[in-house]
C-alpha cells in the first residue's frame, strides 16, 4: 500500500475534533479537487510502497487509541481492509475519511464521508474536469457506506450557493441532519474565519453541524500535522 505520511496529532476535524489520533495518509486517488490541500496524494502522489505489518508497527509506537486512514483515497486500495482489522484487533477507534466514491467493507468506527460539490472541480484542466465531475457524486455508495457503519457527511464549503446542491443530496440520502458536517474551504486562518460566521447561521437554519479545521487554525497550511 502506497503511504504519503504517518505523523500523530489531534483530529482537526469532523465530530471527534480534538482527539489526539494517529493518520495514515494514503497516496493516490481518482479525483483531482482544484483546492486540495494535499496534493501529494492526489496530483502529484508521492510516498512509498508499505506492508500491512510496516504500517501497524508505525501506529503502534504512538500512544494514541484512535486512528485515522485518509488520504487520497483509501478505499482505492483493498489491502485497506486487512490494514483496518489489525487496528481493530489492537482495539483502536478506526474513523475512514474517504470522498464517498468507493465502497469497501472496511472495518471501521466512524465513516467519515466528504462528497464532492461542484465547488471541487478543476475547471481550468479539462480533461481532469471532466473525469471528476462524472466520479465526485456516486449516491449508491455513498448509502452503501451509511449503512456500513456510523457516519458523517462532511462537506468543505466555499459559498452560500453551496448549499443549494447540499440540501437535495441530503434528502435524497436520508441522511440525519446531525450527522451532517459544514466545514469552511480555505488553507489559511483568515479564510476559515471569514467564512465560519454564514456557515453557522446556515448551520443553525437547517441543524446540521459546524465542522472547524483546527490544524488549519493552530499550524496553518502544513503537512504532517
Amino acid at each position: 500500500m502506497k503511504i504519503s505520511e504517518i505523523f500523530y496529532s489531534i483530529q482537526g476535524e469532523g465530530g471527534l475534533a480534538g482527539v489526539a489520533s494517529v493518520f495514515v495518509r494514503s497516496s493516490g486517488c481518482n479525483l483531482r479537487c482544484v483546492w486540495c490541500d494535499t496534493p501529494y496524494t492526489s496530483w502529484k502522489p508521492e510516498g512509498t510502497e508499505q506492508s500491512i505489518d510496516q504500517i501497524v508497527d508505525q501506529v503502534r509506537s504512538f500512544p494514541a487509541r484512535h486512528v485515522v486512514l485518509t488520504g487520497g483515497e483509501p478505499m482505492l486500495f483493498e489491502e485497506s481492509i486487512a490494514l483496518c482489522q489489525r487496528f481493530r484487533d489492537l482495539g483502536l477507534h478506526i474513523t475512514i475519511e474517504t470522498a464517498g466514491t468507493v465502497f469497501r467493507p472496511v472495518p471501521c468506527d466512524l465513516m467519515s464521508i466528504s462528497p464532492k460539490l461542484a465547488n471541487s472541480t478543476p475547471v481550468a484542466d479539462e480533461f481532469w474536469a471532466s473525469r471528476h465531475d462524472k466520479l465526485r457524486l456516486q449516491p449508491e455508495v455513498l448509502r452503501k457506506l451509511m449503512e456500513h457503519s456510523d457516519y458523517q457527511l462532511k462537506f468543505v464549503v466555499a459559498q452560500p450557493s453551496d448549499l443549494e446542491e447540499i440540501q437535495p443530496l441530503v434528502q435524497a440520502l436520508s441522511a440525519i441532519p446531525e450527522k451532517v458536517l459544514l466545514m469552511p474551504e480555505g488553507r489559511d486562518a483568515a479564510t476559515l474565519q471569514q467564512r465560519s460566521y454564514w456557515i453557522v447561521e446556515a448551520c443553525k437554519t437547517h441543524g446540521y453541524r459546524y465542522s472547524p479545521r483546527l490544524h488549519v487554525q493552530l499550524w496553518g497550511d502544513l503537512r504532517g500535522v
